[in-house]
């Protein structure tokens, strides 16, 4: 049988990066790596319990953390607003970004967040309805089925907007 530190140890090296480009795709930067060190330390303790493929899993429990993470965040808002009010801050301009980018942010932005996270789990990360299966806590069945709709919502959004989704009638496998 293996100590927790040996099972750790073998999966942590697996799970870094993914789980660094998971949270990139989410929250800034400062966020992410304090989400990752958070979700490290949850597959740290709960080594025993990782199943034999541990990378959906650990999506799930970075998803769990971020929302904690988020959480806090809304609390510190509410906070800087009442402190807005007495002391407004000056306005700064933002630069602007890629237009599709933008588009397509604008349009997951529009959807119910679970279909635009579902769509995030299978364009982002790549992952099967099966792995996004795990992740959200649902059935593989109705992983593809949502999927399937959440696909068809964001090409309603996309076409509303003049931009394309430009990989509709793409079959091919997400990963080599």
């Amino acid at each position: 049988m293996t100590s927790r530190r040996d099972r750790f140890e073998e999966v942590a090296p697996g799970l870094i990066e993914p789980l660094r480009r998971f949270l990139a795709r989410r929250t800034d930067p400062a966020t992410a790596e304090d989400v990752l060190a958070e979700t490290l330390l949850v597959c740290w303790r709960r080594a025993e319990d990782l199943p034999e493929e541990p990378l959906p899993w650990a999506y799930a429990v970075a998803r769990n953390c971020l929302r904690n993470a988020e959480r806090a965040t809304r609390r510190q808002e509410r906070v800087a607003a009442r402190i807005m009010a007495v002391d407004p801050p000056v306005e700064t301009a933002t630069g602007a970004d890629d237009g599709d980018a933008d588009a397509v942010r604008d349009a997951l932005g529009r959807m119910r967040p679970d279909d635009a996270e579902l769509l995030r789990l299978w364009a982002w990360e790549q992952l099967e309805p099966a792995e996004i299966a795990t992740v959200l806590g649902i059935t593989a069945n109705a992983a593809s089925v949502r999927l399937h709709r959440a696909r068809g919502k964001l090409a309603d959004q996309l076409g509303k907007t003049g931009a394309g989704a430009g990989h509709e009638e793409s079959r091919e496998r997400r990963r080599p």
